[in-house]
């Protein structure tokens, strides 16, 4: 046996000493690059695997992300539909009241035009606007020129009109005095005082005379400044000099809802 080993080792050795030392060394440099390219692999898989991992992660928190936005669009569409469901009633509420409002003042303007009938148009008119109602009194019904002192025909009309106003609740009563653009002589300083004068004296006997409340009641005095006519023609000027008694509704409940 040891003959053959040693017979073995030496045809081994023969062998080799046979082979050119040029291919033996081409051999060992494509060893060395297998190797390389198997470690360049090697670490490229597990570039690819951490890549996969990191995907994988990314995938699930989408899922998470996905289900939480789903979640919180089935609670906001919940509550938008209270909101919505809760204005739907609001503005059912607001229908009635501005409806309630205009009921009011639709009776309110028949009932004045019904106590004020016996005076003609070209004195005193009663209009309904945005809600308002509008009695205007022209100056040949309550004044003399220049004057802010009331006639007897103009007190009649006052006292059917303060008839009304004692019967009603939750009405607000502005009293307007206007002018023409004439200058003012004598006594008053200017249009102004004029037009505050006026409407001061009507306030006087629709609260003093007639009994109406007056913490209901405002006197303001808006001189030449609102116009509904030319000031170039005499006709013009005698429709501006006016008072107009503004009647409006108590809104005190329908800014609270909208307040809300």
């Amino acid at each position: 046996m040891k003959k053959y080993i040693i017979l073995f080792s030496g045809l081994t050795l023969l062998f080799v000493a046979c082979v050119p030392k040029r291919d033996l060394v081409s051999s060992q440099k494509r060893v060395k690059g297998l190797q390389k390219d198997s470690t360049g692999t090697h670490s490229q898989l597990n570039d690819c695997n951490s890549h996969v991992a990191l995907l994988e992660k990314d995938k699930t928190d989408l899922k998470n992300s996905i289900s939480n936005i789903s979640a919180n669009y089935q609670s906001d569409m919940a509550n938008s539909t209270m909101t919505i469901e809760d204005q739907a009633k609001r503005l059912k509420t607001l229908e009635g009241l501005i409806q309630a409002q205009k009921d009011v003042m639709t009776k309110l303007k028949k009932t004045v035009a019904d106590a004020l009938i016996n005076f003609k148009p070209d004195e005193l008119t009663v209009t309904l606007k945005d809600g308002k109602l509008y009695v205007s009194l022209q100056e040949k019904l309550l004044f003399k020129s220049g004057s802010a002192e009331v006639d007897p025909k103009g007190k009649e009309a006052l006292g059917n009109l303060a008839s009304v106003l004692n019967t009603v609740q939750g009405i607000t009563v502005v009293v307007e005095g206007h002018t023409d653009t004439i200058p003012m002589t004598g006594k008053y300083e200017d249009n102004w005082a004029l037009s505050t004068a006026r409407a001061t004296s009507i306030v006087r006997i629709l609260t003093k005379d007639y009994n109406v409340n007056p913490r209901t009641i405002i006197a303001s005095g808006r001189s030449k400044y609102y116009p509904i006519a030319d000031n170039t023609t005499p006709e013009g000027r005698g429709k501006n000099r006016r008072t107009e008694i503004i009647l409006s509704p108590d809104l005190t409940e329908l800014f609270k809802l909208l307040n809300q």
